[in-house]
């Protein structure tokens, strides 16, 4: 692993969900210091009580400063505009966004730091910060999010992979869409916590009361339920066999009224990352039912390693990412397919013994072999710095590789 640096971190917010971006700093904080910047928005906002209180805490954030988390660790919440479409935000972010960093980064005593930018819209701060290199991480086709400005955003990329000394992404599909500007791209997968995911298989494991109860079998899910979790085959599968539960756990963030009403349905909303495996413990299969779209086609869900590390048979939908554990998972193309596979699985069952061997065989996808990988990406980048300008929209000329 790399050791000794200073890594500006650009990012979603510390406190949501443990997504890969905080898997993957939390293990370079152990040798290196991390300035993690809170998300300053990439969806424009609208007249919501969602978006009030967001906006309400990102103020109360702001307010408390830079706020030490750890030996190695700091988390600043910054403020800026989100109309990333409007020329008149972005040239008031592109000033106020880099100085809120820079002060914050006096106030530390960060020098030479590497940014370590897993956002879009970090692309007119980036590169600007003294920073000796750049690395876009892209985990996301961030354009295919619902409410975000298409236009905006792929403009916001295409001037951050410009400024990069490296691209990383997370799936084949973004390797492809990324690696047309000339920046060297490197496709590292995500990683799992095997050994908290194995406490599923563990026979001490307790299983939680609000899912001990559900009838099984229980074919499991979890995650955010967005726009792109597919609740109309959710209810496909549920009519189909009014037999078998379905247990969907994660916030619910869209429309829920394809599978309002059914009795073997159950919502069971978000848990904490630390709770997970006991929930896993009482599925009897894991699902991914995604919708297939741009989005879904490049994404690397996380929780499909999860799943499998934690000992579960999983039927995904057929995006890339997937198939390309075909072998340890099944695939469904289609609803009849889902039902099949499902069916096939719970039939043959699932002692002790084979719930260990799935899980074991995600022993070489652990997150700390997804930093060695990345800490030689870093390595490989030689020793070049930046200087330290207002930051501008002209292009910054890229390292040749």
């Amino acid at each position: 692993m790399i050791q000794g640096h200073d890594i500006i971190c650009f990012s979603n917010d510390w406190d949501a969900d443990p997504l890969s971006k905080k898997h993957i700093m939390q293990r370079l904080a152990t040798h290196n210091r991390i300035l993690w910047v809170n998300s300053f928005g990439m969806r424009n906002p609208t007249a919501s009580a969602r978006d009030f209180k967001r906006i309400a805490k990102k103020l109360w954030d702001f307010a408390h400063g830079c706020r030490r988390l750890g030996e190695n660790m700091y988390l600043f919440s910054p403020l800026a505009i989100p109309l990333h479409g409007n020329a008149a935000a972005r040239w008031f972010n592109r000033f106020w966004l880099a100085l809120q960093v820079r002060l914050v980064c006096r106030q530390i005593g960060f020098r030479d730091a590497i940014t370590w930018t897993f956002v879009p819209h970090s692309a007119d701060v980036v590169g600007n910060l003294g920073d000796k290199h750049v690395i876009y991480h892209c985990v996301d086709e961030f354009s295919e999010f619902t409410g975000t400005d298409k236009a905006a955003i792929l403009d916001m990329e295409r001037r951050l992979i410009d400024k990069s000394d490296a691209v990383i992404v997370s799936s084949g599909r973004l390797q492809q869409a990324k690696c047309t500007q000339g920046v060297q791209t490197f496709l590292v997968t995500h990683g799992v916590d095997v050994a908290h995911f194995r406490k599923a298989c563990d026979p001490h494991t307790a299983i939680p009361a609000d899912i001990a109860g559900i009838p099984a079998p229980i074919i499991g899910f979890f995650g955010l339920i967005e726009d792109w979790v597919d609740l109309r085959l959710v209810r496909f599968l549920a009519q189909a066999r009014p037999q078998w539960s379905f247990v969907l756990i994660g916030k619910l963030a869209t429309d829920d009224s394809p599978v309002r009403g059914l009795p073997n349905v159950h919502l069971l909303g978000r848990k904490e990352y630390q709770q997970l495996p006991a929930y896993c413990k009482a599925f009897d299969v894991a699902l991914l039912p995604f919708v297939i779209n741009e989005l879904t086609l490049a994404a690397n869900p996380l929780k499909l390693r999860e799943y499998l590390a934690a000992g579960l048979p999983v039927v995904a939908s057929a995006i890339p990412e997937a198939e390309r554990l075909e072998g340890l998972l099944r695939i469904a193309r289609t609803d009849e397919e889902f039902l099949e596979q499902i069916g096939d699985l719970l039939a043959k069952g699932l002692p002790a013994e084979l719930r260990l061997r799935i899980s074991q065989s995600m022993e070489n996808e652990t997150w700390d072999r997804k930093v060695e990988d990345l800490s030689r990406i870093v390595e490989s980048l030689g020793t070049r710095a930046r200087p330290l300008a207002w930051p501008s929209f002209a292009p910054v000329r890229r390292r040749e590789f």
